[in-house]
C-alpha cells in the first residue's frame, strides 16, 4: 500500500510539473526562441537565484523546473573522470596524425558516449562533477616550450595544425543539428598561457604584438570563427599586466568585438581568485568578481562568484549586467536540449551499447596507428616478422597501462598494454619472454639483474621506455615530479638510459626502442644504441594493439612531428620567455634532433612535376599549387604531404618557414597521385610588427615535402621537397 501511495504521489507530481511547465513557466514552451525563453526565465528569478548559477555547481531553483547542473566536465581524448569511456591517444598524438576528418570522426564518438552517459547519469540522479555535457576541452595552447608538463594535451607547436585539429575537435563533439547541440567544447586557455607550471597563479605574459597574433592567438580565432566553439576558459596567468579573467582586451576587445564570440566564458579553476591573491589587482573577493564580470566571465569554477550579491549591493556591478551575463549561461543550456521534451532532441536517441563499444575501440586503435612516429629504422630493421622464433620484450613501460592514459583519462575494461598487443600479434609458436628489467623513475635496488642479459639469446628485443603522467602534466597531479609537473631537462630517467646501453650491449638481434612520452624527449645520447625508435605518445587504451600493428607490418607507419624534437635542453630558451625567438620550427636556427613535420615509414616519397596556376599574384588572389607524389616502395601506405611558405626578400623578422597546408593522401604500392593546395589570400598575409595581418609584397618560395623542408630531414630520411617561387604583387 506504501508502494502504492508513493507511486500516485510521483505521477501527481508529474502532472504538476508538466501543467506548471505548459502554463506558468514559458520558458518551457518549444515554440518560441531559446532567447525569448532565457529572458522570461531571468525575469522570473530572484536576484539571490541569480546570484546562485555563476558556479560550475549550480543549484536548482525547484520553483521554477530549473535543475542543478555541474558545469565542470573533461573530454580531451574521451570523456574523462566519470567512469566506463573509451580512452583515445592524447591530444599530441592527435596532432601527429595531421588528420581534422579522423578527430572529427573521433569527437563524434566522444560525444555520442558523452550523450549516452549523460541519459543514464540523469536516470540515477547522478548531476554531479563530470556528469555533465559542457566539456572543458580542447586545449588549443601552443607547445611553445618543451619542457612545459600540460603541452601533451595540445596539438604541438604550430598554429596551422593546431587549429585544424581543434575546429575538427569541435565540430565532432558539438554535432551538426541545425537547433540543438550534441554537448558542448571549451578552447582553453585563453591566453598566452604553456608553464611553467609553478608560476602560472602570477605569471605575466608580454609577448610581443607579432607574437601574440602569429602565434598565440590564431587557433582560439580559429575555433570562434570557424568552429563555433561555445566555450572559452580563461586562463590563470596576466597578459600585458592584466590576469587573463578581468582582461577587457583579451574577454571583449578580441574575443567578442574583433571574432564574434557568443557562447559563454569559464574561468580556470581557482582563477579568480589569482586575481585577488596571485597577481594582487584586487583588494576584495567582491572587487575580483566585478572585475571579471565586467571583463565577460559568465561562470566561475571557484569560489569568488559567490560574492557576486554583495558586489551588487557595493554597487560594483549591475543586475543588468548579471543578468546579461547569466543569459548566455543559459542559452548554452537551452540549446543543449535542458528545458525540451527528451523526443525534441534527437542526440537523445544515443543509446548505452555505444559506449566503449566495438567500433569505438577500433576507431581508438586507428587514430593511435595513424599517431605513430617511426623516428629511426637502422637498415630497415623493421618490419619484424609476425613468426620470429625469439622475442624479448622489456622496459619500464612495457607491461603499464599508465603509460596509456597521459591525464584527463576516462576508465575502461579493454586496456592493451604494448606487451599484450604484441604477445596477441606474433605466432603462437613463437618463444616471448619478458622482463620489466628496470624501474621507471630510480635505480634498481637490486645490484643484479639477468634482464639484460636476455638479449644475448633472442632474434630481436623490444625495449618500452618513457615518462608518464607522474612526471609531466598538471602541477597538482604529476606526482612524480620534482618540478610541478614540468621538466628541467628533456632527457629520459637516467635508470632508463642506462638500461638501454646495458641491452644493447648484450643484444643478438636488432633493439626496438618503443617510446611513450607526450612530449619531446633528448634522445642523442641512446640513438646510436638502438636499430630503431617507434614513438607511440601516450596511445589510449588501444595502445598497445597499435604499436604491435606498426612494428609487425600491418600498419605502415603514418605519423609526423606536430613539434620539434631538440637534441637537449640547451638548444632552448628560457622557459619563462614567452618570445618566439629561436622556438618551435618556425623560428629555431640550431639544428633538431628530429624536425616538425618528420615521419619514417616503410617506403619512400618521391615528390615531381610541381607547378602554380600564378607566378605573380596580386592582392586578394589565390595560388593553387599542384604536385605529384609518387610511392617508391612495395608497400601501401598513407603520407602526410605539407606546403610551407618561404619568405626570401621580405621583412626580416617573419617566420624562416610557415606551414600553410597538409593533406594526408593513400598510396599504394608504385601508385603516384596528384595533390593540390588551394592558397587563399589570407594563408599569404603575413603578421607585421604591429600585430597586423597584411599583404606583403616580395619573393616567396612554396615548398612541397613530408617534413620540414630542411638539410636535416633529408638526412634522417625524408623525401627531397619540391618548390615553386611565387612573387606578391
Amino acid at each position: 500500500m506504501k508502494n502504492y501511495f508513493t507511486l500516485i504521489v510521483l505521477l501527481l507530481s508529474s502532472t504538476f510539473t508538466l501543467f506548471s511547465q505548459n502554463n506558468d513557466h514559458k520558458w518551457f514552451d518549444e515554440s518560441i526562441s531559446f532567447e525569448e525563453r532565457a529572458d522570461l526565465l531571468i525575469k522570473a528569478m530572484t536576484l539571490e537565484e541569480k546570484a546562485a548559477q555563476f558556479l560550475n555547481e549550480t543549484p536548482s531553483i525547484p520553483r521554477l523546473g530549473v535543475p542543478e547542473y555541474n558545469w565542470w566536465n573533461e573530454s580531451l581524448h574521451g570523456i574523462a573522470r566519470n567512469g566506463k569511456a573509451t580512452i583515445f591517444p592524447q591530444g599530441i598524438a592527435m596532432g601527429a596524425t595531421f588528420n581534422p576528418g579522423l578527430i572529427e570522426e573521433m569527437t563524434t564518438a566522444i560525444s555520442d558516449e558523452a550523450r549516452a552517459k549523460f541519459k543514464i547519469s540523469q536516470s540515477i540522479g547522478n548531476r554531479g562533477l563530470y556528469a555533465g555535457l559542457t566539456f572543458w576541452s580542447p586545449n588549443v595552447n601552443i607547445f611553445r616550450d618543451p619542457r612545459w608538463g600540460r603541452g601533451q594535451e595540445t596539438y604541438g607547436e604550430d598554429p596551422f595544425l593546431t587549429s585544424k585539429i581543434g575546429v575538427a575537435y569541435v565540430k565532432g563533439l558539438q554535432g551538426n543539428n541545425s537547433k540543438y547541440f550534441k554537448a558542448t567544447a571549451c578552447a582553453k586557455h585563453f591566453a598566452v598561457h604553456s608553464g611553467p607550471e609553478e608560476l602560472r597563479h602570477s605569471f605575466n605574459a608580454s609577448p610581443s604584438k607579432l607574437d601574440l597574433y602569429e602565434t598565440y592567438l590564431p587557433a582560439f580565432e580559429a575555433l570562434v570563427t570557424k568552429g563555433n566553439v561555445q566555450g572559452v576558459m580563461g586562463a590563470y596567468n596576466a597578459v600585458y599586466g592584466d590576469p587573463s579573467c578581468s582582461s577587457t582586451f583579451l574577454l571583449d576587445d578580441i574575443l567578442k568585438k574583433q571574432w564574434g564570440f557568443n557562447g559563454y566564458i569559464v574561468s580556470d579553476c581557482g582563477a579568480l581568485g589569482d586575481i585577488l591573491k596571485g597577481h594582487n589587482r584586487a583588494k576584495t573577493a567582491e572587487e575580483a568578481a566585478a572585475m571579471a564580470m565586467k571583463a565577460g566571465v559568465n561562470l566561475n569554477c571557484g569560489w569568488v562568484y559567490k560574492n557576486i550579491q554583495k558586489a551588487i549591493d557595493q554597487n560594483l556591478i549591475s543586475e543588468d549586467l548579471v543578468d546579461e551575463r547569466l543569459k548566455q549561461l543559459l542559452l548554452i543550456r537551452f540549446k543543449l536540449g535542458f528545458f525540451d521534451k527528451e523526443e525534441s532532441n534527437p542526440f537523445n536517441n544515443v543509446t548505452s551499447d555505444v559506449i566503449n563499444s566495438e567500433a569505438h575501440k577500433n576507431l581508438a586503435r586507428k587514430v593511435a596507428q595513424q599517431s605513430i612516429v617511426l623516428l629511426k629504422n637502422k637498415n630497415n630493421v623493421l618490419p619484424l616478422d609476425k613468426n620470429i622464433k625469439t622475442l624479448y620484450v622489456t622496459g619500464s613501460f612495457a607491461a603499464s597501462t599508465d603509460i596509456l592514459l597521459a591525464n584527463y583519462y576516462g576508465s575502461s575494461p579493454n586496456m592493451v598494454t604494448v606487451l599484450e598487443g604484441i604477445t596477441d600479434k606474433v605466432s603462437l609458436g613463437t618463444s616471448v619472454e619478458y622482463r620489466l628489467g628496470v624501474l621507471p623513475f630510480q635505480n634498481n635496488l637490486n645490484p643484479l639483474n639477468w634482464a639484460i642479459q636476455v638479449p644475448k639469446t633472442v632474434d630481436a628485443t623490444i625495449l618500452v621506455a618513457g615518462i608518464s603522467n607522474e612526471i609531466e602534466g598538471e602541477e597538482v597531479d604529476a606526482i612524480a615530479s620534482e618540478h610541478k609537473g614540468d621538466r628541467k631537462d628533456l632527457k629520459l630517467p637516467q635508470s632508463q638510459i642506462d638500461y638501454i646501453k646495458d641491452i644493447s650491449k648484450n643484444k643478438k638481434g636488432p633493439l626496438i626502442l618503443v617510446l611513450g612520452t607526450g612530449s619531446p624527449v633528448s634522445l642523442d645520447e641512446i640513438e646510436p644504441y638502438v636499430d630503431a625508435i617507434v614513438l607511440m605518445w601516450y596511445p589510449g587504451e588501444q595502445g598497445g594493439n597499435a604499436v604491435a600493428d606498426v612494428i609487425f607490418g600491418d600498419v605502415a607507419p603514418s605519423g609526423h612531428l606536430p613539434i620539434t624534437f631538440p637534441k637537449n635542453v640547451e638548444q632552448l630558451p628560457a622557459f619563462d620567455d614567452y618570445s618566439m625567438k629561436g622556438r618551435t620550427y618556425k623560428y629555431m636556427t640550431k639544428e633538431p634532433m628530429y624536425p616538425f613535420g618528420f615521419g619514417l615509414s616503410y617506403t619512400t616519397s618521391e615528390f615531381s612535376n610541381i607547378s602554380s596556376n600564378l607566378s605573380k599574384v596580386k592582392k586578394d588572389g589565390d595560388v593553387t599549387i599542384s604536385v605529384d607524389v609518387k610511392n617508391n616502395g612495395n608497400v601501401n601506405f598513407e603520407e602526410v604531404i605539407q606546403a610551407y611558405l618561404v619568405p626570401v626578400n621580405v621583412a626580416d623578422y617573419l617566420p624562416m618557414f610557415s606551414l600553410k597546408g597538409f593533406e594526408r593522401i593513400q598510396l599504394k604500392a608504385g601508385e603516384t597521385k596528384t595533390v593540390n593546395f588551394n592558397l587563399t589570400s589570407e594563408d599569404l598575409k603575413q603578421i607585421n610588427l604591429e600585430g597586423e595581418k597584411v599583404w606583403m609584397k616580395g619573393t616567396y618560395k612554396i615548398v612541397i615535402s613530408n617534413a620540414l623542408p630542411s638539410k636535416r630531414s633529408i638526412d634522417l630520411g625524408s623525401a627531397k621537397p619540391i618548390e615553386t617561387t611565387i612573387i606578391l604583387k
